[in-house]
């Protein structure tokens, strides 16, 4: 028998952009408990679950404490008492109160069990350490000012270790803080977009991108690039998929997320055949809910699907989401959220589930850091092995 709750406890506190988000600790018999804080993301898409804010003049409108209360008044009085196996399937509402609860609860099971959290999560099945998907240049509500395009990445896929994967995109982002502090000044070098990634002047989508490439080339890496086009955030991402196919005839192009909108069933399938046979990965296509990769795969729509808890609102929701992507032989990737918390337990989620690939943003700001740590951890006390691209 799994363990009951026996109480639940949340507060308002900040994420990595400094607005509030929260925190939950639940606790279970006979005395196990554990914590969790949730993230949000600026990048949202209309599919996904949507948080739960004050409104007024807390914190411009963005103030949790009618969540907090929510948490403490409504959802503890639904789940004290019960299994925490059975827990998700009480859970409903805004996903800022329902994922602290379903992140906390799966943290303490797993403390009662006396085993890590990806343990938990992986029952008898396998496990590996993720490839990384890791941020160097930001752009669109990432960093307010520059280009279109959300972000540029590192991918190292010809590393063999997940710590290798790590010097590999640590010595292409080094590499590219250079170019950008020679082209524009050491100020630049040194600001940092929402995810740690660095963010150029001007607007132009092609300069990023032709300077990643240019840092890759010039590591002697095997490193390649992926792009988050985050085009539900786009005016007109029609007029980007030409460019999108130029750029990826033109440049070290493996990934591409989002090329289009979150309703665009045929342009998506004919986005994905023309850019196959690059990794095409829907994240606000899919918002992590099991019945739109389902459909998205009738109709021949991405090949990878990006797995935010966030944007279903409970774990096992998001377990849904992989499993299916899994069943019709889709790619699947962890990922955060642009406003995280030092919470690492989106690493225990990518290796327990087997996702093969993981997406935390840069190597730099320690949010992001904390997840690349407990993965680096996991490789070199536990041995657990890693992934290697394609995942």
């Amino acid at each position: 028998m799994a363990p009951k709750v026996t109480s639940v406890r949340a507060w308002e506190c900040l994420d990595s952009r400094g607005h509030p988000t929260i925190g939950c600790e639940v606790a279970l018999e006979p005395g196990a408990s554990a914590t969790a804080l949730v993230p949000t993301g600026a990048s949202t898409g209309q599919y996904e679950v949507a948080d739960l804010r004050d409104g007024g003049d807390r914190y411009a409108g963005l103030g949790v404490r009618s969540a907090v209360a929510m948490i403490e008044r409504e959802i503890a009085g639904r789940i004290v008492g019960w299994p925490a196996d059975e827990v998700d399937e009480l859970l409903d509402g805004p996903s800022n109160v329902t994922l602290g609860v379903s992140t906390a609860v799966a943290k303490a099971a797993a403390a009662a069990a006396g085993v890590p959290l990806w343990a938990h999560l992986a029952g008898d099945g396998p496990v590996s350490l993720p490839c990384p998907m890791v941020n160097i240049f930001s752009g669109g509500r990432h960093a307010e000012g520059g280009g279109t395009i959300q972000d540029y990445l590192a991918v190292p896929t010809g590393a063999t270790s997940f710590a290798e994967a790590m010097e590999h995109v640590w010595r292409v982002r080094r590499r590219a803080a250079e170019l950008v502090a020679a082209e524009h000044g050491t100020l630049w070098s040194r600001l940092v977009a929402d995810e740690g990634g660095l963010a150029l002047p001007g607007g132009d989508d092609e300069r990023p991108l032709a300077m990643l490439a240019q840092a890759i080339a010039e590591t002697g890496l095997p490193v390649g690039i992926a792009i988050d086009v985050a085009a539900t955030q786009v005016p007109d991402p029609d007029a980007l998929v030409d460019t999108l196919a130029r750029w990826c005839a033109t440049y070290p192009i493996v990934s591409v997320e989002d090329p289009l909108g979150d309703s665009d069933w045929d342009g998506w399938t004919k986005v994905t055949a023309r850019l196959s046979p690059r990794q095409v990965i829907g994240d606000d296509l899919f918002a992590t809910d099991a019945d739109r990769v389902r459909t998205g795969a009738q109709h021949g729509a991405a090949n990878a699907v990006l797995v935010k808890p966030n944007q279903v609102g409970t774990l096992s929701g998001a377990h849904q989401a992989l499993t299916a992507a899994r069943a019709v032989d889709y790619r699947t990737v962890v990922s955060a959220r642009s406003g995280d918390t030092e919470d690492d337990a989106i690493a225990d989620l990518a290796v327990g589930w087997n996702a093969g690939q993981i997406k935390v943003g840069s190597v730099h700001r320690s949010e992001r850091l904390a997840k690349y740590n407990r993965l680096l951890r996991l490789e070199a006390l536990d041995g657990i092995r890693y992934a290697v691209w394609p995942g």
